[in-house]
């Protein structure tokens, strides 16, 4: 190949010498029902070696409700931690230093607010916004298509999208305001293609929304990520990351007149398929995982989360999590891949997959656009219909045999396996309660009505929404309370398919 590592369109890998001269971040995806108990599982993945954090919330701090809300109920915890007030972010964080490490924090709907909790919170510890690193998904695009988290209609949703661009990029230079995410597209059933076409397609709507604010993507683009999936067949992952660095490279550079190479850069984490763990002989998981985190480390990822082997029957287990980390370490430090950027870079068949890749998922970019683009495709059911088909097909190629999945249509045991997994803790419940009612009870009540009034009367505006949710979290104001502003104004999407 004439391109080498570091050179436009950068399929090769974005730096000349890639992991010879930095690894990529090492994550683990932690979160459990209290904050104190995540903050444990935090410290405790520190100890293991973890280079980044990333956090999960539970479903309601994901759709705006405090754990009091009757909408949460039997919910608080369950996937993840629940963060209703600027008090739970500084539990969440106690003791880790927030200027030496980088955070990502997979949120979308309530993404701005939960960045503002952690501002405040770096704030609470004496670090200031220049200071941060780290990544919000604020992808809110994709949960129309795929995950169902969202709260607000399509154009006030990417207000806070672009709102939450705009401030980073003067205020927190080093953080990642978005993190445009294919890793749930893929969830949802979509093949290795769509993924890439429709997570570039959205990326394009929301530079084109930013633009249309009137931010240069020169600037703005440079702290733009992407997060994908990686599934078990290896070339195709491998093949599928390089094709999307060199995809959207051409699409800065050629749709948007980008100058800037920084700006050009298709950055991205890679977490392992959740979908592709089985309940059944969870041992085999192990396997699966290295499988994809290898494609991550061939195909040139900035960040990694490799997936616990008992993640299909419950949250992770310490010793789990902990042999989640050691996959990644293993391959960093004893498998010589990082010696050489793009080792499968001039193979015949990796040369001839990525560029099927590029040339299928332009077909679909092609039609997304017209169509409309993301967003019109997304309301009208096309996107979300096109994936459907997809996890349909591919059942059905289970269901049939034609795919093979050890352990569960072949090769299978008698019997269950007998193994020790996580279950979610109620009193922690009950403690987050109590937590929220002595939080409510002690706060300055006629201040919080003041900055929420503020926030309502900027959000009927135009004006940037962000220092007014740093204003109200500064001032005690909950996570729910916020939401509910902005419920009020934009009113609640209600999707037809």
């Amino acid at each position: 190949m004439k391109e080498n590592p570091g050179e436009f369109p950068f399929t090769r890998g974005l730096y000349p010498g890639m992991y010879q001269d930095k690894l990529w971040s090492m994550r683990q995806y932690a979160g459990f029902t209290s904050a104190e108990e995540s903050n444990k599982r935090y410290k405790y993945l520190l100890e293991q070696g973890v280079t980044g954090l990333s956090v999960a919330f539970d479903l309601p701090t994901q759709i705006g409700y405090n754990s009091d809300h009757s909408m949460a109920a039997g919910e608080v915890g369950k996937v993840g931690v629940p963060i209703t007030s600027i008090q739970d972010m500084d539990i969440l964080f106690d003791g880790i230093e927030l200027d030496n490490v980088s955070t990502s924090m997979t949120i979308n709907a309530t993404a701005p607010i939960l960045f503002a909790l952690y501002l405040v919170a770096a704030e609470n510890q004496g670090v200031s916004a220049e200071k941060l690193k780290g990544t919000v998904q604020n992808d809110i695009l994709k949960e129309y298509i795929a995950r169902g988290t969202y709260i607000y209609p399509p154009k006030p949703s990417m207000r806070l999208v672009t709102d939450l661009l705009e401030y980073c990029t003067t205020h927190a230079p080093h953080w990642n305001p978005i993190s445009i995410s294919g890793y749930h597209i893929r969830e949802a059933g979509s093949t290795a293609v769509q993924e890439l076409a429709f997570t570039l397609a959205n990326g394009i709507s929301y530079v084109a929304a930013a633009i249309a604010k009137g931010l240069d993507p020169n600037r703005f683009a440079s702290r733009i990520s992407f997060f994908f999936n990686a599934h078990n067949d290896l070339l195709i992952e491998v093949a599928k990351f390089r094709a999307a660095r060199r995809m959207w490279a051409k699409i800065m550079k050629e749709q948007f007149n980008v100058t800037n190479e920084k700006a050009m850069f298709c950055r991205f984490h890679v977490q392992t398929g959740g979908s592709t763990l089985t309940a059944q002989q969870i041992d085999n998981n192990v396997v699966r995982t290295t499988i994809q985190a290898l494609s991550a480390v061939l195909g040139g990822a900035q960040s990694l989360h490799t997936n616990s082997r008992d993640e299909a029957l419950s949250l992770p287990t310490d010793e789990s999590s902990r042999l989640a980390i050691r996959t990644q370490q293993i391959i960093a430090y004893e498998s010589g891949l990082v010696d050489y950027p793009d080792p499968l870079g001039g193979s015949y068949a990796i040369e001839t997959l990525t560029d099927s890749i590029e040339a299928e998922a332009n077909t679909i970019i092609n039609e997304v656009q017209n169509k409309g683009g993301a967003i019109a495709a997304i309301e009208s059911g096309w996107t979300q219909n096109e994936i459907a088909r997809s996890a349909s097909e591919y059942q059905a190629s289970i269901d049939k045999k034609d795919k093979i999945i050890v352990g569960v249509n072949e090769f299978k045991t008698d019997g269950n396996d007998d193994y020790n997994t996580l279950s979610i803790d109620e009193k922690a419940v009950a403690l987050q309660l109590k937590r929220l009612q002595e939080f409510k009870s002690s706060r300055n009540n006629e201040l919080v009505g003041k900055k929420l009034k503020i926030l309502h009367k900027t959000a009927a505006g135009s004006s940037n929404l962000i220092p007014a949710i740093i204003e109200c979290v500064r001032s005690r104001c909950t996570l729910g309370e916020i939401s509910d502003q902005f419920r009020d104004v934009f009113g609640e999407y209600q999707s037809n398919f």
